[in-house]
C-alpha cells in the first residue's frame, strides 16, 4: 500500500471518529459502502477492504433511486412501474367504486413516479405504459 493510501485512510478514520464523538453515533462498516468516482477499482478494492466494508459498484440505489444509470432507457423504470403496478391491482379496482379507483390512481401515480420526474426526464413509452396501467385499472 503506497503511503498516500495510507493517508487517504488515516484521515477517512478520522472523520468518522469525528463524527463519532460529535453526534454520538457509531458508523457500522459491514452495512457501509465504499464508492468513489475518479480512482482506479482497484484503489477502491483496498479502501474497502481497509474499512473493512463493501465496494460500491454503479448503478447503486439512493432513497429508491437508481444513480448512475440511465435514465433513456425504459430497464431503469422497470421497479417504478412495478410499484405501480402493484398498488393498482386489479382485485382493489374491482373492489372500489368509480369514484374511489380515479381517487386511488391520482393519489399513486401522482405520488410515486413524481420522485423520480423530478431528477429524471422520462421516455414517451414509459408516460404511455403509465397511462396504460391507469385505464386497465379504471376500466377493468
Amino acid at each position: 500500500m503506497k503511503k498516500k493510501e495510507k493517508t487517504v485512510i488515516i484521515y477517512i478514520y478520522i472523520y468518522i471518529y469525528i463524527y463519532k464523538v460529535v453526534s454520538g453515533f457509531r458508523v457500522n462498516f459491514h452495512k457501509s459502502m465504499v464508492g468513489a468516482v475518479g480512482i482506479s477499482k482497484l484503489d477502491l478494492l483496498v479502501y474497502s477492504k481497509c474499512l473493512n466494508s463493501k465496494k460500491m459498484d454503479l448503478p447503486f440505489k439512493y432513497l429508491g433511486m437508481s444513480i448512475g444509470g440511465n435514465p433513456r432507457r425504459h430497464e431503469f423504470w422497470n421497479h417504478v412501474m412495478k410499484k405501480i403496478s402493484s398498488r393498482l391491482s386489479r382485485w382493489k379496482g374491482r373492489l372500489l367504486s368509480m369514484a374511489g379507483r380515479i381517487c386511488l390512481i391520482k393519489s399513486v401515480i401522482s405520488i410515486l413516479p413524481l420522485f423520480y420526474f423530478s431528477f429524471f426526464r422520462a421516455p414517451v413509452s414509459v408516460c404511455n405504459q403509465i397511462r396504460r396501467i391507469q385505464a386497465k385499472f379504471l376500466w377493468g
